[in-house]
C-alpha cells in the first residue's frame, strides 16, 4: 500500500505538504487551457525533490455521459488529451468522477457504461490507470450501487471516496459498497465527515466508521490519498498514520 495526499492544481501546496507521502495526486482544474497552463517542469521538480510517484484527478466538472453522441465523442477525446499528458509526465492513475447528464435516468446508463470504458482504454494507451470515483451525493453522481455494478461490468477500477460514501448514505453505504465491490476499488480517498455537511476533515474528527474500511479492505495493497483539505502537514500526517492503522499498513 502506499500513501499520498491530495494537492488540488497547486505545486506550491505539493511542495509544502507532501515531502512524507509516497505520491501526490495532482488536480487537473477547469481552465480551458488545462494541461498548456500547467507548468509541467516545475511539477516534475517538485516530485523529484521529494522522489514523489504521481497521480492525476481529472476535472471535477467534466460529465462523462449525456445523451448526445456528438458530445460524447468530444468528451473522450477531452479526457484521452488530458491523459496523454499525465502519463508523459509518468502518472500512474487518473481518477475520474463517476457523473452522468441525468444520473436518475436508467436509459442513459449504458451510455454512461460506454463512456467508461472508452476513457479507461484511452488511459491504458497513455500507460494511465484509470478509476472512476463515487461522487453520487453530487446532483450529477451516479448512485454507490450503480456505480459499482457498471464498473464490474465494463472492468473498470474504482476509486472509493469514502467520505463521499457517508454523505450518500451515512456508514450504511460505506459498508453496502465495500461487501459487493471491495475487490474493485484500487484507489481510495480517505477524509472525515460529519452529517450535518463538513466534510474533507482530519480523520478521527468526524463520524466516518473507519473499522467498515479496515474490516473490508485490511491489507488493501493499492493507493491511498488523504484528502484532507488543510495545509496543516500535522494533521495530514496523523491522517495517514490512522488510515495506516486501519488498512494494516505503514506510514
Amino acid at each position: 500500500m502506499e500513501i499520498g495526499v491530495t494537492v488540488g492544481d497547486s505545486v506550491d501546496r505539493l511542495e509544502a505538504t507532501a515531502g512524507a507521502f509516497d505520491f501526490a495526486e495532482f488536480g487537473l482544474a477547469e481552465a480551458s487551457d488545462v494541461p498548456e497552463s500547467i507548468d509541467g517542469d516545475r511539477l516534475r521538480g517538485g516530485l523529484g525533490e521529494h522522489n514523489l510517484a504521481l497521480d492525476v484527478h481529472l476535472p471535477f466538472k467534466q460529465e462523462v455521459a449525456t445523451p448526445v453522441p456528438e458530445i460524447d465523442e468530444a468528451i473522450v477525446d477531452y479526457q484521452e488529451r488530458l491523459l496523454a499528458w499525465a502519463g508523459r509526465l509518468g502518472a500512474r492513475k487518473a481518477v475520474l468522477h463517476g457523473t452522468l447528464r441525468d444520473p436518475h435516468d436508467t436509459d442513459q446508463r449504458p451510455l454512461f457504461a460506454d463512456q467508461l470504458s472508452a476513457i479507461v482504454d484511452a488511459g491504458a494507451t497513455h500507460g494511465v490507470e484509470v478509476v472512476v470515483e463515487n461522487v453520487g451525493h453530487q446532483t450529477r453522481g451516479l448512485p454507490l450501487s450503480v456505480l459499482g455494478e457498471i464498473a464490474a461490468e465494463v472492468d473498470a477500477p474504482v476509486c472509493f471516496d469514502v467520505g463521499h460514501a457517508y454523505m450518500e448514505d451515512e456508514n450504511d453505504g460505506i459498508e453496502r459498497f465495500l461487501k459487493g465491490y471491495a475487490d474493485r476499488v484500487s484507489h481510495l480517498h480517505v477524509h472525515d465527515v460529519r452529517g450535518r455537511g463538513d466534510t474533507h476533515m482530519p480523520i478521527g474528527a468526524g463520524e466516518v466508521d473507519y473499522d467498515l474500511v479496515s474490516e473490508y479492505l485490511g491489507g488493501f495493497d493499492g493507493t491511498v490519498a488523504v484528502e484532507v483539505f488543510t495545509d496543516d502537514v500535522a494533521l495530514l500526517e496523523d491522517s495517514a498514520r490512522r488510515v495506516a492503522d486501519a488498512l494494516d499498513g505503514e506510514f
